[in-house]
């Protein structure tokens, strides 16, 4: 038995109505979302999408980060992708809680000081998304035809709304 058998399992069921086979990658609806890790968060679903529409790249808070940024250029170069979406969430861990408190949270379930670990935590997510555009928007690499917005994603609603 293995830890992943439920999930693998879950893999061969999806495998049997596999239908992007031979698909070239790129985002057919031309869109790249940056979002959070969360669970609650279904990009493609939230916008009406599927798969192979869209290029996501997540990572706690949906930050803009040297990575992200990476992936945005290869999108609008090389794989359709005309349009941006930087999307945090509302009652994200790293917009509601201090480093520190992150970090206390950590060392106790690891048993372990994570007094070491950074966590990128953000004070005012309406500023840090304006940042966060501002950041794609003024990369030299990302194409000024490319067209980038900024939105704060309810988890309980399911809205997305525009802040930039």
């Amino acid at each position: 038995m293995s830890d992943f058998d439920d999930l693998l399992d879950a893999n061969r069921a999806f495998a049997d109505d596999f239908d992007l086979s031979g698909f070239d990658g790129i985002a057919r609806a031309g869109v790249a979302i940056v979002t959070c890790m969360d669970s609650r968060i279904d990009p493609l679903a939230m916008l009406g999408l599927k798969a192979g529409d869209a290029k996501i790249f997540r990572n706690p808070g949906g930050r803009v980060t040297p990575q992200a940024l990476e992936a945005l250029v290869l999108g609008a170069h090389l794989l359709n992708v005309e349009r941006i979406l930087v999307v945090p969430h509302t009652r994200c861990a790293v917009a509601s809680s201090t480093e520190a408190e992150l970090r206390a949270r950590v060392s106790a379930s690891a048993g372990v000081d994570a007094a070491w670990q950074g966590f990128p935590v953000v004070t005012d997510q309406r500023a840090t998304l304006t940042e966060d555009v501002h950041r794609v928007t003024s990369h030299p690499l990302i194409p000024v035809s490319v067209k980038v917005g900024g939105f704060i994603y309810d988890v309980d609603t399911g809205l997305l709304q525009q802040i930039v």
